[in-house]
Formats: C-alpha cells, sequence, structure tokens
C-alpha cells in the first residue's frame, strides 16, 4: 500500500508553523507497512487543493489530508471536497452534540460559526473529534482512501490512533515494514561507508540502507520488507551483529537511545558520580546529562570556565600551563578535568575547552579545535578534535564526543 500525505496551510508554507504532523504521520502508517511516497504541503487555495488531491490519486491508495477544517473563512478544505466527490454538505447531528457539549464544559454558549462544524459532506464517514470541534472525514472512492483531518496535532492524533489506523489494518493487507537503526558516534558517513562497503553491497534484496547524519552522529537505518515479522527480525539482527563486527568502536547504540542515558544507567549501575568543567560547550554537556530523569543521582553538577580567570581560581588551571600552551590545550584540559573532579569529589568528570568560532581561530588552532578530557580515579585522557566552522554544529559536535569518550571509558573500565 502506497500513501500521501496533505497538509493544508500559508502558516506552514511561510514557516510559522513547523510542520510536525507530516513526520508523525510517516510514522504511524510505516507502523502497519503503509510506505509514504509523497508528502505536499499547500496552501488554503481551493484549485490547489483539487488540483493536488488528482494528482494524489494517481500516486496514492491511501491519502491523509490535514488542516483548513476550522471554522473562519480561510478553512476551505470541507467544501472543497463536496466539490471533489460531487456531493454536498449535510447537517450531522452527534458532531453537533460532542461541539455543544465541548463548549458548555467550558461554560461557552455555542454560536452560528461553530454550529456549522457540525456539517460535513454527504458521502463521508465522519471521525469523532473528542479535542475539538471539526470532526475527520473518512472517503472511499475507486479503491482509494482519502482521510480529511483537523491541522491542530492534538486533535488529529487520536484520530489516526483510535479511528483510521484501526480501519485500515482491518480493510487492508500490507507488508511488514521493519526498522532497526544503528547509532553511531567518532566518524562521518562518507568515511564509514568506505569501512561498510561489502556489507552493505551484500546486503538481502529485500533490505535498504539509509544514511542519516546530524552534527556528532550518523544514524544507520537498516529496513526490511516482507510477511513474516519473526523471520524478519531474526535476519536484521544477524545483520547487526555483522556491523558490529566490522565497527565496533562506533556503535554506541541502537533506535532511540541518546548518550546521555546510556551514560546514566552506566553510572548508576555502578553507583558513580560525574562532574563536567566547560568552556567552548558553555554548559550543554550538563544540560544533556541533566534532561534525563533522574541524573541528580549521579551528576555532581558543573563549571562553566569560560574566561581563564575561572579556569584558574575555580578549577586550578597552573597560571603558567595558560601562558605557555594557551585555552585550548592537552595540558589546560587536563587540568581542567582533574580540577572539577577535585572540587567536586567525584569519580569521574569532562572537560571541555576548544574554539567554537566563528573567530578566534589561528593558523596553528583553526576554528573547531577543540579538547576532551575524561578524568578517572585510573588515569585522565584528553584527545584533540577538529569539528569545522560552524558554531552551533562545533557546540554540539563537542558535546555528544565528550559524551561518548565518557561511555567508552566508562565500558572498559566497569565492565
Amino acid at each position: 500500500m502506497k500513501a500521501e500525505i496533505i497538509n493544508i496551510g500559508d502558516e506552514l508554507l511561510i514557516g510559522q508553523v513547523i510542520n510536525s504532523n507530516a513526520s508523525w504521520l510517516g510514522e504511524q502508517l510505516n507502523k502497519i507497512g503503509v510506505e509514504v511516497k509523497q508528502v505536499s504541503v499547500i496552501s488554503d487555495q481551493h484549485y490547489q487543493i483539487l488540483e493536488t488531491l488528482k494528482d494524489a490519486e494517481k500516486r496514492a491508495d491511501i491519502i491523509l489530508i490535514t488542516g483548513g477544517l476550522g471554522p473562519t473563512k480561510d478553512d476551505i478544505t470541507k467544501q472543497t471536497l463536496c466539490d471533489f466527490f460531487n456531493t454536498k454538505l449535510i447537517f450531522h447531528q452527534p458532531t453537533y452534540e460532542d461541539v455543544e457539549k465541548l463548549f458548555h464544559s467550558r461554560g461557552l454558549k455555542v454560536k452560528e460559526i461553530n454550529r456549522r462544524q457540525a456539517e460535513i459532506p454527504e458521502n463521508c464517514i465522519p471521525i469523532r473529534n473528542t479535542n475539538g470541534t471539526a470532526p475527520g472525514m473518512w472517503f472511499e472512492k475507486d479503491g482509494k482512501i482519502i482521510v480529511s483531518m483537523p491541522g491542530v496535532p492534538y486533535e488529529m492524533k487520536p484520530m489516526i490512533t483510535d479511528f483510521v489506523i484501526p480501519k485500515l489494518v482491518r480493510q487492508f493487507d500490507t507488508h511488514i515494514i521493519y526498522h532497526k537503526t544503528i547509532l553511531t558516534q567518532g566518524m562521518g558517513e562518507s568515511s564509514i561507508t568506505e569501512i561498510i562497503n561489502e556489507w552493505e553491497n551484500n546486503l538481502p534484496a529485500n533490505f535498504k540502507l539509509a544514511y542519516l547524519p546530524q552534527p556528532g552522529i550518523v544514524r544507520l537505518r537498516l529496513t526490511a520488507t516482507g510477511d513474516n515479522l519473526i523471520m524478519i527480525r531474526e535476519e536484521v539482527e544477524n545483520q547487526v551483529r555483522e556491523l558490529q563486527r566490522i565497527i565496533p568502536d562506533l556503535i554506541f547504540g541502537y533506535d532511540n537511545d541518546k548518550l546521555e542515558e546510556i551514560i546514566g544507567r552506566l553510572m548508576k549501575d555502578k553507583g558513580l558520580s560525574l562532574a563536567t568543567a566547560e568552556s567552548c560547550t558553555g554548559g550543554y554537556i550538563a544540560h544533556l546529562i541533566t534532561s534525563v530523569p533522574g541524573s541528580s543521582v549521579y551528576f555532581t553538577g558543573s563549571v562553566i570556565a569560560y574566561s581563564n580567570k575561572i579556569k584558574e581560581t575555580v578549577l586550578g588551571v597552573k597560571e603558567e600551563t595558560l601562558k605557555q600552551y594557551g585555552a585550548v590545550s592537552k595540558q589546560t584540559v587536563v587540568e581542567m578535568a582533574e580540577g572539577i573532579k577535585k572540587l567536586y569529589g567525584t569519580d569521574y568528570a569532562i572537560a571541555v575547552s576548544g574554539i567554537a568560532g566563528p573567530e578566534g581561530g589561528t593558523p596553528q588552532k583553526p576554528v573547531g579545535t577543540t579538547w576532551i578530557a575524561i578524568s578517572s580515579s585510573h588515569k585522565t585522557h584528553a584527545q584533540k578534535f577538529l569539528f569545522g566552522e560552524h558554531r552551533g554544529r562545533n557546540i554540539r559536535k563537542a558535546a555528544v564526543t565528550a559524551l561518548n569518550e565518557l561511555r567508552k571509558v566508562l565500558t572498559r573500565e566497569t565492565l
């Protein structure tokens, strides 16, 4: 089964509202084996909606539409659907009763403009809106399914999960689409593809690999299709085990794993503590760590040592170290890590110092030069990285790299 998603709204086209509906709908369809072939974002114009629907009919078996169902004049989707299906609006009493109930619960009176929300195309199956006034509408035409829903996510999502997806599953036989995402850190996608090229070329015909890079991390999404979930899952796991053999040092997790959560589990299991000393990342590492519920069990705190004065007076970095080697150096970052570990009395510490940019670089230390140190009771290890010229990406790369370096040290020392 092939699907197309049509999101209606000028606010989406001008960037006023982020189109989160498309990605969420694609995910829900994929779970039941429906392949999304196209996503279209269009304006609130009668001719554009009609033309897009006509084109989508040629490509897709299932068409999901969001947006344009409000009570105001700019919301024209409902009337346009009447024109498309050559039908008329009728008053639907159960929908009106839902509208009335919602308004009364809020101490409001139903106005004529809201009463019109209960008018729906005569040939549709109404989908109840439990969180708003505009019902969804299910149409069937020449074997095609067309569903129109509100654009407000908290109104649309229950329609999908409670009505649309169950009805699609009952009505159609679909293939299984199974995903497994391998999370890697420490190497770019072009370098990874060179290493795993032979493995990728030998994947079964029903497998596909996608490279999904983001600052500091490359996700490898392995997708398999078929009719037997148990067999597909087993073959995927076999392929993942082979990949683990090829790039063991790059893989840090799978699917929805996050480095900060992995580190949290490792530290909790061993009863360990952690502190951070950050310069160029400005507290971003601490932010990621504390975004994990329960991180107070193992995370003691952080010092944002952005100036050399704080590096000296708080972390104990020697004045001569800064003068001789500079703030962005192995010597400085080692002293920062050991200083914060001693100051907060923790088992482990992360320290980062670098040139985030866009200014401040030199031929010897270009923008993106970053030193990361991990200190434990066993030793302090420091490494230099060159992240590039974009400030935001440099901060993100430095943070995830620092977390992964800690993960590797924890793995070596505690397992």
